[in-house]
């Protein structure tokens, strides 16, 4: 399976393990048979007893004697002498007590259908599996174990279970990564040659993103396996030649986690080939799957690549990788600027053998993919409609200890959305319990920690940036460039052409500019055409902008961007207005006003209403004086309305603006008492403001 982009090949069966604990119990499961004459109470507490003790983890010895005792005394010492007896001689005498174990229930129907008959045939088999070493290696322990009566190299062997079975299901009550290397250091200290331990040792670094211990564990892991005899062949379905093909792919995605192309793609060539040589079409697919997941990574087109995947994923009855395959096509679908009803179409296909499988995972990717895509296209209602259904389902595969699987890549992307929506809406109390919730759902030192942190950065940057408070915004920078360079140059930019720095805030903007055609984020290339545009308007004039800014429509509708096909609408209008021509500027805000209302942030209806209240202000300079009236007051209410927007986000640089032009308009009509309190806010403003920003010319 794969889990977190790390594939697992299933290297925890304990249930299929033969441990001296499970000795001990099918030595007393023995003497239980084959002791004839025992009292009728002594018997119904053992048989009580019995199912815990095989269901249960394992026990050292002395807790194994105390248990039985307190059931039946005479029976301990049956056990304890039985087990003495293969332990203090020779490993014949344990290969005898094997090849006599069948014989005492071989009359019994129990034997062939109750849990403990089970129980018993799964060990013999497992027993008859074991090479020699692994049989000599298994007595060793028996004798240390009735010797020492601790926890020897097979009780490690369930620690090592439990342990990864916690960190693996639930973040929150899993060790801290420090603690549970701890615990790794102190097993393999006394047994260095045990290979599952390096595997949880890899898994443990690579929630850290700790490069070093997370390679070195995971060589160590390939060593112990090939070491271990002949099982370390490539080929076999099951076994160490199974863990070893993925090993090697799990080798692969560390370097593509880290950024090590060459050396990821070297891994994949090596997977692949001991892969095809043992037939294994399953690992052969994940392989696939990883081929164009880097392909992507290296920002090449991999559409040919993951379409080959998705039919032999079909081919094989794979249902899970042909799903993810889908759902990376619909990913680079939206970045090429597919139509959303083509790519929810191919969504709402998967969907349905999602239900029907109980796929429940791929049924939270799809969800959180959805809101993403509706996001991108600048429905936000949609998105948080996606956002709240992930949020509120209740996984079809609850996992162990009764823990809900809320601690996915999916509910962390769907959280930040939500946040970040909420932010856009001025609702900065429900942010911060959504970032509060991201706090203690995802640690920052677990794995998807990166996501509500850059979230986080990014939403108190743009809250300290309206609020005119750059001083407070420059940290933001430097922490969000920490986590994904393009977004800290590009908000770095922003914050320079704030300080009236244009000329390094150009040089970062082209900087910007060549990191994200790069990389194909057509978002962030529209973005960074507005805000050069925006330099012009500050610089060369507003002329010089136009080409730019219509560059930039295009580019948004041939990738259906309506968000920022909206805002590059409001950037031409804006411009048009500063070149004397209101009629076309009222025009084009009039086009797109109703979808900024419906689905922009409040900063967007703020803008757009104060430009609307602009354009409706110098149309009612030339109107005829029966109608002029009537425009200026109607400018004045469409200024009323911007200016609820702005203080809701408490931008006090747009506050000031509006309550200028409210004054000048309550002015021309006579309205000495509105305009004195417009001029009294604006007074108020304008000396609270910083002397940087008090000269700023008119801005969208």
């Amino acid at each position: 399976m794969m889990t977190n982009g790390v594939v697992q090949a299933n290297i925890f069966g304990i249930k299929d393990w033969v441990t001296p604990y499970k000795i001990a119990v099918l030595a007393l499961l023995y003497e239980m048979a084959t002791t004839k004459p025992m009292a009728l109470l002594d018997r119904r507490r053992l048989n009580k007893l019995i199912l815990p003790l095989q269901q249960g983890s394992d026990l050292t010895f002395e807790q194994f004697l105390k248990t039985v005792e307190e059931c039946c005394p005479l029976m301990v010492e049956a056990v304890k002498r039985r087990l003495f007896l293969m332990a203090d001689r020779e490993l014949q005498d344990m290969e005898h007590f094997f090849a006599i174990l069948p014989s005492a229930f071989s009359d019994s129907e129990a034997f062939k259908t109750s849990v403990v008959g089970l129980f018993m045939r799964q060990m013999l088999l497992a027993y008859n599996k074991l090479s020699f070493s692994q049989v000599y290696k298994l007595y060793r322990s028996l004798q240390q174990y009735s010797q020492r009566g601790g926890r020897l190299t097979s009780n490690e062997d369930t620690k090592i279970f439990f342990l990864y079975q916690t960190f693996n299901n639930d973040e929150n009550k899993a060790m801290k990564p420090a603690k549970l290397q701890d615990e790794l250091n102190n097993i393999l200290k006394f047994n260095p040659d045990f290979a599952e331990a390096h595997y949880l040792s890899y898994l443990n670094s690579m929630r850290v993103q700790d490069i070093y211990i997370s390679t070195h564990s995971l060589l160590h892991y390939f060593d112990r396996l090939i070491l271990s005899g002949g099982e370390g062949k490539s080929s076999g379905d099951e076994g160490y030649g199974r863990s070893l093909r993925y090993a090697v792919l799990n080798l692969a995605t560390l370097h593509c986690r880290f950024g090590h192309y060459q050396q990821a793609d070297l891994a994949l060539q090596e997977a692949i080939r001991i892969a095809q040589e043992a037939n294994d079409h399953v690992c052969l697919q994940h392989c696939l799957s990883w081929l164009y997941t880097l392909e992507q990574m290296k920002g090449s087109d991999s559409v040919v690549l993951t379409e080959d995947s998705v039919k032999m994923a079909a081919h094989f009855c794979l249902p899970y990788l042909a799903s993810l395959g889908i759902q990376s096509l619909v990913q680079q679908g939206a970045l090429h600027g597919m139509s959303a009803n083509k790519l929810l179409d191919a969504l709402r296909g998967t969907d349905i053998m999602h239900w029907k499988q109980s796929l429940s995972e791929l049924i939270d990717i799809s969800l959180a993919q959805t809101a993403s895509i509706w996001r991108m296209y600048g429905k936000s209602t949609m998105a948080r409609q996606q956002a709240q259904l992930l949020l509120n389902m209740n996984s079809l595969e609850p996992v162990n200890f009764g823990v809900q699987q809320n601690n996915t890549e999916p509910f962390a992307i769907a959280l930040c959305h939500l946040a970040e929506l909420h932010a856009e809406q001025g609702l900065y109390g429900a942010v911060s319990d959504i970032i509060k919730h991201l706090k203690q759902q995802f640690p920052p030192h677990t794995q998807h920690a990166k996501l509500w942190m850059l979230s986080d950065l990014k939403i108190q940057f743009e809250k300290a940036m309206n609020d005119g408070r750059y001083h407070l915004a420059e940290p933001y920078v430097t922490a969000i460039s920490a986590l994904n360079t393009t977004e800290g140059l590009y908000r770095k930019a922003q914050l320079l052409k704030a300080l009236n720095q244009t000329s390094e805030a150009s040089k970062i903007l082209q900087r910007v500019q060549n990191l994200s055609e790069k990389s194909k984020n057509t978002e962030m290339i529209i973005r960074v055409m507005l805000a050069t545009a925006e330099l012009h308007w500050d610089s060369s004039g507003f002329a010089t902008a136009l080409p730019l800014l219509l560059q930039a429509l295009a580019l948004a509708r041939q990738h259906n961007l309506q968000s920022l096909e909206s805002e590059t609408i409001l950037h031409l209008a804006f411009t048009q207005l500063m070149l004397g021509i209101p009629e076309q500027a009222l025009a084009l805000v009039q086009d797109v006003l109703e979808c900024v209302l419906a689905h922009g942030s409040v900063l967007d209806k703020a803008r757009a209403l104060l430009l609307t209240a602009r354009c409706q202000a110098m149309l009612a300079v030339s109107a005829p004086e029966e109608q002029r009236m009537h425009a200026v007051e109607l400018a004045v209410q469409t200024l009323g309305e911007s200016a609820v927007y702005f203080s809701h986000l408490n931008c006090k640089l747009r506050l000031r603006e509006v309550y200028y032009l409210q004054a000048r308009l309550h002015h021309s009509l006579g309205n000495i008492q509105e305009r004195n309190k417009s001029a009294l806010l604006f007074r108020l403003l304008n000396q609270e403001l910083p002397p940087a920003t008090n000269m700023a010319v008119p801005q969208l």
